[in-house]
Formats: C-alpha cells, structure tokens, sequence
C-alpha cells in the first residue's frame, strides 16, 4: 500500500505490517498500539493457536508420555493436555521448531528439525495470508478501526507466491531497520540466550556443512544445539538484511530502531509513519 502522508492522516481505518528481526521493537509497538484502539494481530500467535496448534500439543505429550505416572493418565485419559499461548507467551511455537543437535543436550535429529522447519514455514504463510480476514474482523467483529501486524522476523524467509503482495495491498509495510549498534546488540543478546530460529532449507545446508567441517563433526547428533545457534544467528542475521531491504524497496517504508525506540504513544507512531512515507516520497 503506497501513500502519501496526508491520505494516511485521512484514512480511517490505519493498517500497518511491522517487519523486521526479532528484537527490532516490532512487538513493544505492537503492545503500545494495542492500548489505543490498535488490534494487534500476532503472526506468532496466529501460528501457534491455529496452524501449529495439534504438533505442538503431540510434542509435549511425547514428552509427557516418557514420564511412567504422566504416560499412565494420558492414555486412560485421565488429564488433558492444553496450550497456554497467549500474544505475549509463544514459547510453545519456539519449543516445538526446537533446536538442532545432540539429543542429550535437547537437540533433533536433522529429518525431525526439518519436518519442524517446514511446518513452521507453511503456517507462517497461511498467518499472513490471514491477515486481510483479521483486518475485517478487527473492525466489524471486534470495533477495532486500526490494525497492526505484528510479522515474525522470518517472514522475509517465505518465498510463497502471494505473501508479499497480500500484506503490501491490505497493509502498509513498514520495515525497521536495526542501526549498527543495535545490530551489534542484538547478536549479542541472541548468542547469550540462544533460541530456536526458522532457517530456509538452502541457508541451513550451507551453513550446516560448513559448521561440520569448522568443528571437525561427522554426525549431526554430535552438535551442541545452542553452540550452533550461537554461531549461525549472525549469519543468519546478515542473510536476511538484504531481503527485508527489498521488500522495503519494492512494498513499503523503511524506518531505524533509533527512530523506533522514541515513539511512545500511538500519536507517536502515526508521525513515524508519515515521516517514512515523505521520506520514501521525496526519493
């Protein structure tokens, strides 16, 4: 969605697509938003509740089921097993892409990890592709007039015909852009807690192969899965600048994590925004 500043004051019903790397400030935007008339749509949240709601489920009662006194109540159905997702608790979705590596240390084998990955992948379109249903919803189901979607950061992973341009006619998209030093910041807060990460298959191989003969490894079971997300985060990281940079390019606006951290009310955002759109208009 293109527009100038004014017609973005003039409209009615505002609808933005946050996109960035996880740690950007997509989320505390979104959550501000939400307190002022803004319905928050969470990708993360979408996936979690609709699309991966029974693999999550089947995981953690696999886990359940290697405990005697818990495998003994679920199969007499004697407890019931439910997810607690909620817009600000997706560990669940994380736990289940899981991590890489030994499985004495929590890892997956390399065929179950990327079973995980390609299901994430599927969910995280069909999430997206959600979003101009949510945005009717927002307004005629729930009296929300504005609308922000709150991307995961692999969105730019995608590659499905139709993402991109049902997000860019329904949305504008507004990418953030992390500054060097915020850059430096988040690799760092990423190697220190180590969390799973969705990887396009090509990158994974590549950077896989690579970490095998860096670290002299024969087998993947012989990986410490957090030592691995350790190393690859920055890869990954600079992997997907360039592909957030074109969407911005080609879609939307981009705006800074410096520019981002100074809105504090939705009044705030409404001027980020407009700023983007002048400056991408001036161009």
């Amino acid at each position: 969605m293109r527009l100038t500043p004014d017609e973005y004051r003039e409209l009615d019903g505002r609808r933005i697509t946050l996109l960035g790397m996880s740690g950007v400030g997509k989320t505390r935007l979104s959550n501000m938003l939400r307190q002022e008339d803004w319905f928050h749509y969470s990708g993360d949240y979408r996936i979690g509740t609709r699309y991966l709601n029974e693999p999550i489920l089947d995981n953690i009662k696999s886990q359940a089921m290697q405990v005697p006194f818990l495998r003994e109540l679920l199969r007499s159905d004697s407890i019931q097993i439910i997810n607690n997702i909620t817009v600000d608790n997706l560990h669940p979705v994380s736990s289940f892409l899981g991590k890489l590596g030994n499985p004495e240390l929590g890892g997956l084998p390399l065929t179950e990890f990327k079973r995980r990955q390609a299901l994430h992948h599927e969910a995280e379109v069909q999430a997206m592709l959600d979003v101009p249903d949510f945005i009717h919803k927002a307004r005629t189901l729930f009296g929300y007039p504005h609308f922000v979607n709150d991307a995961g950061g692999s969105v730019c992973e995608l590659d499905s015909p139709g993402v991109l341009e049902t997000l860019a006619e329904h949305t504008i998209i507004l990418y953030i852009q992390a500054t060097d030093e915020d850059e430096r910041e988040l690799i760092e807060r990423a190697e220190a807690n180590p969390k799973p990460l969705y990887y396009r298959e090509a990158f994974l191989d590549q950077q896989l192969a690579e970490y095998m003969r860096i670290e002299e490894l024969e087998y993947v079971a012989q990986i410490d899965p957090n030592a691995f997300v350790r190393w690859v985060f920055s890869r990954l990281f600079r992997a997907r600048l360039p592909r957030y940079e074109q969407i911005a390019e080609t879609w939307g606006y981009t705006v800074s994590t410096t520019e981002v951290a100074r809105v504090r009310n939705a009044a705030d955002f409404d001027e980020l925004v407009c700023m983007a759109l002048e400056r991408e208009r001036r161009l």
